[in-house]
């Protein structure tokens, strides 16, 4: 397959084609998301990227992300961070539920408690351990505190999970409905919303289409002029963006901070051993890795928190990091000849399972070559068949270690765990002093990367295809695309 660096060069100049003005219709803005057809019925908390966005357009939580990734006010109209950094007090804005009743600090906030109890159990449920109360003061303003200070707070309350309603309604801005297959929203303008100028000016903002549907489904769709706008592409679906004449449009890259790796799922056999487990991370050329996509400016990693974070950077090096690749996979060999030479019988195999898209054979080839240098064979199976190794590919909801620590929580079930782990980080949950928590947080890492329970491989990779004749895109390190901006109609 041909190398996909005119394309990516496309992506990150966002220059290519951008004044094109495309054949969008004037009435409706067509977004298809990369997912399953089924993904914009989701109700609950446990929600895909399609339905977070359908969510953070039809009930707004306290705050919101804006379309460059910025926390803004929403059922909130401004709030205040006591010195301490251990309390936030919201006053709620002067609107109505879809159902007449007013908004109170009361009634908000048991929406609010009703979301976090349906988190229980999710990774957004153990970040959300860092509340120690909720009260509802006089008239519309509430308060949080926390157990600890923690300076991306609000950007765990803008998560869409954390969208309230009320019988099953949010505030808007936009209501939804399901009608042949796909999603239609439409601007609030019955006065509840608490955006007063909507109304006088509702012939500004079109509607919003929104269906899900596989990686060639959607792109075909824009090739097609059936979709003006393709969300959630990933490195996997990459090489999708490279076909065909881009002549609706440009590709359009976030650059986002989370998690690309592999998550090992199984501990027998050759997999029992932390040591030879470390082979396998040690095996990886991460530099060379994702030649294939030609992804430029990928910074490869092999930490679990990356460098740089917003909230309380933590520092955690790993001794081999600067080692060079020979020299690592020569020492990972040693460790998987003695298995084999031993317990294993002469044999080392492991299995993998990837998604079905364009650009996974691409992965699993570079993968294989790397193992296959330290002795181990490696075997591609479907996404849903038990393997020993998981692609991890997750983007950050905010930007704090606790995040990237908590998506290996025990009580996940997702893989190989460290109770270890889990226990440092429940400290630093309680441990108001920021130098003891940094410091609790960091040894946490160390916990996991030393039981070697996950493969970091660096930064995920979020692209988009954007037609010339729409607004309200701006890419962004949260990758997330409010789809309220995008109704409004250029100007």
């Amino acid at each position: 397959m041909a190398r996909l660096g005119t394309i990516l060069l496309t992506m990150i100049s966002a220059v290519a084609l951008a004044g094109c003005s495309g054949s969008t219709d004037d009435k409706v803005t067509r977004v298809a998301f990369i997912g399953n057809s089924s993904d914009i019925e989701e109700d609950g908390v446990r929600l895909s990227v399609a339905a977070q966005h359908l969510r953070a357009a039809t009930a707004e939580g306290l705050v919101a992300l804006n379309e460059r990734g910025e926390i803004v006010p929403a059922l909130a109209e401004r709030w205040i961070i006591t010195d301490d950094g251990m309390s936030y007090i919201f006053r709620l804005r002067s609107a109505d539920w879809p159902d007449g009743t007013p908004l109170t600090g009361a009634n908000v906030r048991a929406a609010l408690e009703r979301n976090f109890k349906q988190l229980d159990g999710t990774s957004l449920g153990l970040d959300l351990d860092i509340i120690s109360d909720t009260r509802a003061m006089t008239g519309r303003v509430i308060e949080i505190r926390l157990k600890s200070p923690m300076p991306q707070f609000l950007q765990l309350l803008a998560q869409p999970e954390l969208g309230l309603r009320r019988n099953g309604k949010g505030t808007g801005p936009m209501v939804s409905e399901i009608e042949g297959g796909q999603a239609i929203l439409d601007v609030m303008v019955d006065g509840r919303s608490g955006l007063e100028s909507i109304e006088d000016r509702k012939g500004s903002y079109r509607q919003i289409a929104v269906i899900s549907a596989p990686a060639d489904e959607a792109t075909k769709s824009f090739q097609n002029d059936e979709a003006d706008v393709v969300f959630n592409g990933r490195l996997l679906s990459l090489p999708l963006a490279a076909t065909g004449p881009l002549t609706r449009g440009t590709v359009r890259l976030d650059i986002v901070v989370g998690l690309l790796g592999l998550q090992i799922s199984n501990s027998n056999g050759l997999l029992a051993s932390p040591a030879r487990r470390e082979a396998l991370t040690k095996a990886i050329d991460r530099e060379t890795l994702l030649e294939s996509f030609a992804v430029g400016g990928w910074v490869p990693a092999s930490q679990i928190v990356p460098a740089g974070l917003p909230s309380e950077p933590i520092s955690v090096t790993v001794p081999w990091a600067e080692t060079p690749i020979l020299d690592r996979q020569a020492d990972a060999r040693r460790q998987i000849n003695a298995w084999k030479n031993g317990e294993g019988r002469g044999q080392a195999k492991l299995t993998i399972s990837l998604p079905r898209m364009a650009g996974s054979n691409l992965f699993f080839v570079a993968l294989k070559e790397d193992f296959e240098a330290i002795g181990i064979t490696l075997e591609r199976v479907g996404p849903d068949d038990p393997s020993d190794l998981k692609l991890v590919d997750r983007i950050a909801r905010y930007g704090d270690a606790r995040w990237f620590l908590n998506q290996f929580n025990c009580s996940l079930k997702r893989g190989l765990c460290s109770a270890r782990a889990d226990a440092l980080v429940g400290a630093a949950v309680a441990e108001s002093d920021p130098v003891e928590r940094s410091q609790l947080l960091a040894a946490a890492e160390r916990a996991l990367l030393e039981e070697n329970v996950y493969i970091p491989l660096g930064a995920p990779v979020r692209w988009s295809l954007i037609s010339g004749g729409v607004d309200g895109f701006i890419e962004n390190p949260s990758g997330m695309h409010p789809l309220f901006p995008m109704a409004l109609r250029p100007i």
